[in-house]
């Protein structure tokens, strides 16, 4: 592997750790775990359409173990939370983006609610009730506004990023 690309790799993942940690003391976003913009998503995508999807898988779940054993994720809950809703979006953002039918924003869009589905499913088996299943209707208004905002924001980023190769 180039010595550029694991710089960048290794820069990613602290980013995507600094905007995770800036999200969470964010008032509205600490109070409310369910509904966040999901700052570390802008770095997934910018890995996701400079790198590779390989990459984009390392760099999350690197991201979301590194903040878990430093301490910034609350407990294993958080953990397991935070897993399967990624899982679930890298799977749905990766699809997308390798049939090169839609844009950024799009693809954005699909991860974020795909991210908040995985969490609910979580939830669901977790505490092992479908009741908080009833929180999915804001989580998907919520998901897709934020999936749009990040999906605009990256593409931007990827755009001012083409000088970059690999």
């Amino acid at each position: 592997m180039k010595t550029k690309k694991v710089a960048f790799i290794g820069v990613s993942i602290a980013l995507a750790m600094v905007l995770s940690y800036l999200e969470s003391q964010i008032p509205i976003f600490a109070a409310n775990n369910g509904f966040k913009v999901g700052f570390p998503n802008l770095v997934m995508m910018v890995v996701l359409y400079k790198i590779g999807w390989k990459e984009t898988v390392l760099v999350s779940i690197l991201r979301i173990f590194l903040m878990f054993f430093c301490g910034f994720t609350r407990d294993i809950t958080g953990l397991v939370l935070s897993l399967a809703g990624a899982v679930l979006s890298l799977l749905g953002i990766i699809l997308l983006k390798r049939t090169n039918l839609f844009s950024c924003i799009a693809v954005s869009v699909v991860g974020g609610v795909l991210h908040n589905i995985g969490q609910i499913i979580a939830v669901c088996i977790w505490y092992q009730t479908a009741g908080l299943a009833l929180e999915l209707p804001l989580l998907l208004i919520s998901g897709t506004i934020a999936g749009a905002i990040i999906g605009y924001v990256s593409g931007i980023l990827v755009k001012k990023l083409d000088k970059l190769k690999f």
